[in-house]
């Protein structure tokens, strides 16, 4: 299995990139979000990757994190949900925006990914709704390629700064991590954890641990 491949870009598609990697071309194919946060041609570049094999086709596709490929991995496994449906929801929420959405429930926002219809999207989230959690919590630490991709000119090898862009400032995602331990020990099941500190999150995306406990405390707290 491939997971992961660091290299020179030498083209980029409409939706893919050819990777050399000392001396062997991949070609990867990525979402139009990651597309827009890769170097130019020429300039070297780091992604995860997931290999999809199929009998009459192999393809590589690209992620800037481990989390954007754990959730095209669980996407993947919707009914209904392939590889190109997937890349256009990745590509329209990101990462995080998945997470929300599918802890959320909110399936209107998958919806609005191209190619997506209301029953595939309601689909989605019913079936990865208890999955959220987890991949929420896999936090910042894991969350980005590392920034120093390994290359080689005249036969040495050398580290070379990679532009890649993180969808979600790193603090963020620490914090959503921590509060969603901090529910989960205060009792709280994962998918009441993870809807709550979500709507926390972007309610106030600049929030800190304490306050984005208290926020998504006040929205599990009973009404009336």
């Amino acid at each position: 299995m491939i997971g992961k491949l660091s290299g020179r870009i030498d083209y980029r598609g409409t939706d893919h990139v050819l990777l050399d990697v000392r001396g062997v071309g991949y070609i990867v194919y990525v979402s139009e979000r990651t597309m827009a946060a890769l170097p130019r041609a020429g300039e070297f570049t780091a992604l995860y990757t997931e290999l999809m094999v199929r009998e009459d086709l192999m393809q590589l596709f690209g992620f800037t994190s481990l989390v954007e490929k754990e959730w095209h991995r669980l996407l993947i496994s919707v009914q209904g949900i392939g590889a190109k449906a997937s890349m256009a929801i990745l590509g329209t929420l990101g990462p995080d925006g998945v997470s929300r959405a599918i802890a959320l429930g909110d399936w209107t926002a998958v919806k609005a990914a191209p190619g997506v219809g209301p029953k595939i999207a309601q689909r989605v989230v019913n079936e990865l709704k208890d999955k959220a959690p987890t991949v929420m919590a896999m936090g910042a630490a894991v969350n980005t390629v590392s920034t120093q991709t390994d290359a080689v000119i005249d036969d040495e090898p050398v580290s070379v700064p990679t532009p890649v862009a993180t969808p979600q400032p790193v603090q963020t995602a620490n914090t959503q991590s921590e509060a969603l331990s901090a529910l989960s020990n205060l009792g709280y099941s994962p998918s009441e954890a993870a809807s709550a500190v979500a709507q926390a999150a972007g309610d106030e995306p600049e929030a800190s641990t304490a306050d984005l406990i208290r926020t998504a405390l006040r929205l599990l707290a009973p009404k009336g």
